[in-house]
């Protein structure tokens, strides 16, 4: 399967694991169904992750012509894409951060946390 083959969505979350590529093992987790504007102006664009996209994603990670080795686990509506090092997955895989998250309710805290600054802000 081709890079160029992928669908829009596919192509966003595989871009973070590739984008962030260094000694450690990346974690991108999205959410099907995620729908979300980012930037502003000329430089906005949408990421939207689909069923669709998921089956590309997994159809991808299983013939990857690359060489990068992924593990993909979902559960209901989260699914989280590992990129392996070695080809394994490491018995500590908890221990390593999420890189990139594509969930609604990520969004919701982010969003509550600025809120929270900027009423900070604002009684200062």
């Amino acid at each position: 399967m081709e890079w160029t083959d992928l669908t829009e969505g596919s192509k966003a979350v595989l871009e973070q694991t590739r984008n962030m590529k260094n000694d450690q093992i990346q974690i991108v987790e999205f959410e099907i169904g995620f729908e979300q504007e980012y930037g502003e102006g000329d430089n906005s664009y949408i990421v939207s992750i689909q069923e669709n996209d998921y089956e590309n994603l997994k159809r991808f990670t299983k013939e990857n012509e690359y060489g990068d080795k992924y593990h993909m686990a979902r559960n209901k509506n989260i699914v989280k894409i590992i990129l392996l090092e070695n080809g394994k997955i490491p018995d500590n895989l908890s221990e390593f951060p999420v890189f990139r998250q594509y969930k609604f309710d990520y969004l919701k805290k982010n969003r509550e946390t600025e809120s929270a600054e900027e009423t900070a802000e604002q009684e200062d």
